[in-house]
């Protein structure tokens, strides 16, 4: 079984990578991570979307949360050909194509995904495509 403290890097969904940055109880897992936070740059998008409709608020200034939340040890991972490719060829995964990129992150690196999301966990059961840590 994965042990959260054993990990070197791992992928963090967004919401993780959004809880953990604001020290949301929900993240207190976490607090055994010492490796390096992947951040796919679909998060980075998501975040900014979620910030525009007002569903989220990036103190004190957008620019300046992504600079103090994708310095070391958080790493931003480009969205490259093989991620996209990877990202089309998941079976059966539901349509929304930021869950995609994000699990095709994971894959494509080799390492696990550190997630909350149900639909994706219930998926990994199924299929074992990756390895999943659920929050």
């Amino acid at each position: 079984m994965l042990r959260i403290e054993n990990l070197v890097a791992a992928v963090f969904d967004t919401h993780v990578w959004v809880w953990s940055a604001a020290g949301d109880p929900r993240a207190e897992k976490l607090r055994d991570f010492s490796g390096t936070a992947i951040i796919s740059a679909i998060s980075q998008w998501e975040v900014s979307m979620l910030a525009m409709k007002g569903r989220l608020s990036l103190l004190p200034d957008e620019k300046s949360w992504f600079s103090a939340n994708l310095k070391s040890p958080i790493s931003l991972a480009p969205l490259t050909a093989e991620i996209s490719l990877t990202s089309c060829r998941l079976p059966n995964f539901h349509g929304d194509p930021a869950d995609r990129i994000i699990v095709a992150t994971a894959i494509t690196l080799g390492i696990p995904l550190i997630t909350a999301d149900e639909k994706i966990i219930r998926w990994n059961e199924e299929t074992r495509m990756v390895q999943v840590i659920g929050l």
